[in-house]
C-alpha cells in the first residue's frame, strides 16, 4: 500500500468517521458519495449491509438490506461482519471484489475493515432509532398507538388550535365473533382493510390509532363527519380475495365523539380522551351511536364517579341488603326457593338498582359486589340452619366479568366453606343476555362449580341472541325462562309464545335441565306452566323482593299454598 493511497485512506477515514457522529446534520447523499470514493479506492465492487431486529428475523430474511454501491462486478465475497447488539439485533457488513481484481494485502484488508465497522455502527444507530421510534409508537401489529395519537394532536394543535376536528372513540362491534366465525387469520384481514378504509377517509390531516384489541381512537376535520361516521356505522369489508371469491363481512362500531369547539384549549392532549372516552362508554351502556360528548355527559362521568366512592362506603357501612324472592312449586305452593338480590339502603331510603349497577358494570366493582352477595347468603343460610330452620337453595347472581378470573371456583368456595354452607345451597346464576360470549371459559366455570356440587343457572334465557348455543353448549343445572317468552293475557300473539314457550320447556327436560319461569304475574300464567310442566315459578303473583326477614316469615308460613289453589 504506497503512501499516496494510505493518505487518500485517511483523509476517507477522517470524513467518514465524522459522519458517523453527526444526528441532526447526517448528509445521507454526500455520506454514500465517501463511500463511493473508498471502494473505488480499494478496487471495491459491491457493498451490502443488512439489518436485522433479532436472530429469528435473520433466518427468516425478514430484515432490511441496503446495497449503497455497486458496479455491477461484485462477484467474490472478501470480508464479512456480522454484530450482535445488546438489544439483540443483527447488523451485518459484506464487501465484495471482481474475480478478476488484485486480491488486498493484510494491511489493506485490515483498513477496509475498520471502515466497515463505522459503517455498521453508523447502520446500528440508525435503524436501532427507527427501531424505538416503531416500538415507542406502534404496537405489535403495526397499529400506530395511543401515544402516537397523543402525539399528533399535540403538533395539530400547536399549527391551527384543532379548530375545526372531531375527536373520536370507538370499539368494534361484537368483533371476537367475527374472528370465532371466519377465523382469526381472517379476522386480521378484516380489521387492517377497516383501518386502512378510515385512514384513507380521514386524509392525511387526521389520524386512526389503535388503542388495544377492537378499540381505537380517531382525529379527522369536521367536514369529513357524515362520510366517516357512515363508516363507522356499519359497512361490508373483505378477505380471502386471493381465492378468487372474495367474501365480506359487516364491521361495525359503537362511538364516542366530541366535537371540539373554537375556543377549546388543550392544555395537555389527555383533555380530548377525558371527553371522548366516556361518551364511548355511555354509548356501550345505551348500545346507541355515535354519543357527542357534551356538559350533561361531564356531570354523568362525575355522577359515575360519586357512586362508585358511596358503594365502597356502603359495603363498609352495611348498606348493601340481600333480599330474597322466592321461587315456588305452582301446584304446592311449596317455597323451594329464592333468588337473592341486592338492595342498597341509604339513610333510611333505597338506591335503586338501575341507578348503580350499570355503574358497577362499567368495571370491576360488580364483582366485588357479587362476593359480598354471596357472603350475605351464605351468612343468612348458615344462620338458619343453626337456629334449626329449614333451607333451600338460594341462587346468587354473577356478572360474566367473572369470566377473567381463572380462579372463580375457587374464590367462590372460600366465601361458601368459610361460613359451612352445604354447597347444594347455592345456585351461581349467570345472564344470558350478552352476545359476545367467551363461551369456552363459561363452560369450565360450570363444570368446576358442578364437580364442587354448587348449582348453576343461565339467567334470563330468551332475551338474548345465542340461547340456543349456550344451552347446546354449556351443561346447566336450571334454565330460567325469560318472562318475553311468558304468554300473558291481551295478547294478539299469545298462541304463537305460547308454543315456543311449551317447545323450550320440553327442550329443557329432554336434555336434563330444570327449567323455572320468571316475571310470572297471573293465574293464567301459573295455568300455563302446569300445563307445561315447569313445575317452578317466580314472580310478582308470589311477591316482590323481600327483606330477610319477611322472606323468613313467608318460608314459615306457606303462605302461598291458598294463593294456588
Amino acid at each position: 500500500m504506497d503512501d499516496i493511497k494510505r493518505e487518500k485512506y485517511y483523509d476517507l477515514l477522517e470524513k467518514i468517521s465524522d459522519y458517523t457522529c453527526r444526528v441532526k446534520t447526517f448528509d445521507r447523499e454526500k455520506f454514500v458519495g465517501l463511500l463511493s470514493e473508498f471502494c473505488e479506492l480499494f478496487h471495491l465492487a459491491k457493498g451490502v449491509t443488512e439489518f436485522y431486529t433479532n436472530p429469528r428475523h435473520e433466518q427468516e430474511g425478514n430484515g432490511e438490506i441496503l446495497i449503497d454501491y455497486d458496479n455491477g462486478r461484485g462477484e467474490v465475497e472478501i470480508l464479512k461482519n456480522r454484530i450482535v447488539t445488546p438489544a439483540y439485533a443483527v447488523i451485518i457488513g459484506t464487501l465484495y471484489m471482481a474475480k478478476d481484481e488484485k486480491p488486498l494485502d493484510d494491511e489493506e484488508l485490515e483498513k477496509v475493515d475498520i471502515v466497515l465497522r463505522l459503517v455498521l455502527s453508523l447502520v446500528a444507530r440508525n435503524r436501532l432509532q427507527n427501531t424505538m421510534y416503531k416500538f415507542a409508537y406502534y404496537d405489535d401489529d403495526n397499529y400506530p398507538n395511543l401515544r402516537y395519537f397523543m402525539q399528533n394532536i399535540e403538533r395539530i394543535n400547536n399549527i391551527n388550535n384543532l379548530k375545526g376536528y372531531v375527536a373520536v372513540c370507538f370499539n368494534l362491534k361484537h368483533f371476537s365473533i367475527i374472528n370465532q366465525d371466519i377465523g382469526k387469520e381472517n379476522g386480521d384481514i378484516v380489521l387492517r382493510n377497516y383501518f386502512n378504509l378510515l385512514n384513507e377517509a380521514v386524509g392525511e390531516n387526521g389520524i386512526v390509532c389503535r388503542m388495544g384489541g377492537d378499540n381505537f381512537v380517531m382525529l379527522f376535520e369536521n367536514y369529513l363527519s357524515d362520510h366517516i361516521f357512515k363508516l363507522l356505522s356499519g359497512v361490508p369489508v373483505s378477505y380471502d380475495e386471493e381465492s378468487g371469491n372474495t367474501k365480506r363481512v359487516i364491521v361495525s362500531a359503537r362511538v364516542g365523539a366530541f366535537v371540539i369547539p373554537e375556543d377549546f384549549e388543550v392544555s395537555n392532549p389527555g383533555k380530548i380522551m377525558e371527553r371522548i372516552y366516556p361518551a364511548l362508554q355511555m354509548a356501550k351502556q345505551m348500545d346507541i351511536s355515535p354519543v357527542f360528548y357534551d356538559k350533561k355527559l361531564s356531570s354523568g362521568r362525575e355522577r359515575v364517579m360519586q357512586v362508585r366512592k358511596r358503594f365502597a362506603e356502603a359495603i363498609a357501612s352495611d348498606e348493601i341488603h340481600a333480599y330474597y324472592q322466592p321461587k315456588v312449586n305452582v301446584y304446592t305452593g311449596e317455597i323451594v326457593g329464592a333468588e337473592a338480590l341486592c338492595r342498597w339502603i341509604s339513610g333510611g331510603k333505597m338506591v335503586m338498582p338501575m341507578e348503580f349497577i350499570p355503574v358497577l358494570e362499567m368495571n370491576m366493582d360488580i364483582c366485588r359486589l357479587d362476593f359480598h352477595m354471596l357472603e350475605l347468603v351464605c351468612r343468612d343460610i348458615r344462620r338458619w340452619l343453626d337456629e334449626g330452620k329449614k333451607s333451600v337453595r338460594i341462587s346468587v347472581n354473577f356478572s360474566r366479568k367473572h369470566l377473567i378470573d381463572v380462579d372463580l371456583t375457587t374464590h367462590i368456595l372460600e366465601i361458601i366453606d368459610r361460613y359451612n354452607v352445604p354447597h347444594d345451597c347455592i345456585e351461581v346464576e349467570l345472564t344470558e343476555t350478552t352476545t359476545d360470549v367467551e363461551f369456552k371459559d363459561l363452560k369450565r366455570i360450570v363444570k368446576c362449580l358442578q364437580q364442587e356440587g354448587i348449582y348453576t343457572s343461565v339467567d334470563d334465557f330468551g332475551n338474548g341472541f345465542s340461547s340456543l348455543n349456550l344451552i347446546r353448549s354449556i351443561p346447566w343445572d336450571v334454565l330460567k325462562v325469560d318472562r318475553s317468552l311468558l304468554p300473558v293475557e291481551d295478547d294478539d300473539e299469545t298462541s304463537t309464545t305460547e308454543k315456543i314457550y311449551k317447545s323450550i320447556v320440553s327442550m329443557a327436560h329432554d336434555i336434563g335441565i330444570n327449567c323455572i319461569t320468571e316475571g310470572v304475574e297471573t293465574m293464567k300464567q301459573i295455568e300455563i306452566l302446569r300445563n307445561n310442566n315447569c313445575s317452578i315459578a317466580q314472580g310478582f303473583f308470589f311477591d316482590r323482593p323481600l327483606p330477610v326477614e319477611e322472606f323468613e316469615k313467608r318460608f314459615e308460613d306457606n303462605k302461598y299454598i291458598d294463593l294456588i289453589s
